[in-house]
């Protein structure tokens, strides 16, 4: 075995299920594969990326997301890429 591993549970409304499935069966892998690919995606992401996604900005990451953002602004600025 590569790791140590771990189990997880989620809950999905049967929208969501049904949404998770048809990609699973798209895609020819498991509802495990998908769910783990997605996690390790998500956690590879900035905070940017992690709030947008979730939607719900804490007062930190908001300020963590407007220094970045004044920073990436001010670098585009300067024609620094």
């Amino acid at each position: 075995m590569a790791g140590k591993r771990s189990i997880m549970r989620i809950e999905l409304d049967a929208a969501g299920k049904d949404r998770v499935e048809s990609i699973c069966k798209k895609r020819g892998m498991t509802q495990i594969a998908l769910m783990s690919r997605l996690v390790n995606w998500f956690d590879s992401q900035d905070d940017f990326v992690q709030t947008a996604v979730l939607q719900t900005p804490s007062g930190d990451s908001v300020a963590a997301l407007a220094k970045s953002l004044m920073r990436k602004v001010a670098t585009q600025g300067s024609g620094k890429n």
